[in-house]
């Protein structure tokens, strides 16, 4: 079995254990199929990876309980699972949140837990604040990237350009510097200390330069 595949399924399996090993395996492979999309430049396997590994420091330093992370890696399997460029904004997560609810409705995972996972993946159409610690969690690690290393940060900005090619320069730069300008006027950028913490500088310094760049 392709090894992403698999990974993909062991977290299923240990969400929604009353299922059986074919229909986990074919969720898995639709859910891999999305992530490895061609016009995915930076909404692919990269920042998966990047959001699951940081799932675990945050769970390492206790931001979240094992059950919470399980819930957090499942609901990242899927949070960009529909991305659609040419989508209104909140569709592709709006579109993510019921994929979620009909696969795991599927796989016969437990109500509470598909809700769950379902409001985590929503919640991604807005990053707003939280004062639930799961779902900040789950968001900081979404907004990691603002606080990487300059060199992948950099790397991200060219990235999500890359993925709007028929989007006009001016409109670009107008659209990204709206988004990116809403997160330096926040308070915090991340909602939980750790993120705060290890990444809070380095994102603030990293948009700044982008915002920069975009003027």
């Amino acid at each position: 079995m392709d090894e992403l595949v698999a990974a993909c399924q062991a977290d299923l399996q240990a969400l929604a254990p009353r299922a059986d090993a074919v229909p986990l395996e074919r969720a898995a492979t639709r859910l891999v199929d999305h992530w490895r999309e061609p016009h995915r430049t930076y909404h692919g396997i990269h920042h998966l990876a990047e959001m699951l590994a940081v799932l675990g420091r945050l769970a390492a330093d206790d931001a979240l309980t094992p059950p919470q992370l399980l819930a957090c890696r499942v609901a990242a399997w899927l949070h960009d699972a529909v991305y659609d460029v040419t989508a209104e904004p909140g569709a592709n997560e709006e579109a993510s949140a019921a994929l979620a609810v009909e696969l795991l409705d599927e796989l016969d995972a437990e109500v509470d837990l598909i809700e769950q996972v379902a409001g985590l993946v929503h919640a991604t159409a807005e990053h707003g604040p939280t004062t639930d610690p799961v779902h900040a969690a789950f968001l900081d690690a979404d907004l990691w990237i603002l606080g990487a290393p300059a060199d992948r940060f950099d790397e991200y900005c060219r990235q999500v350009r890359d993925e709007y090619p028929a989007v006009p320069d001016d409109d670009y730069r107008t659209g990204r510097s709206r988004i990116l300008e809403a997160l330096v006027e926040r308070p915090h950028i991340y909602a939980t200390p750790g993120a705060r913490t290890a990444w809070e500088a380095a994102a603030r310094d990293n948009v700044r330069r982008e915002l920069a760049r975009l003027a």
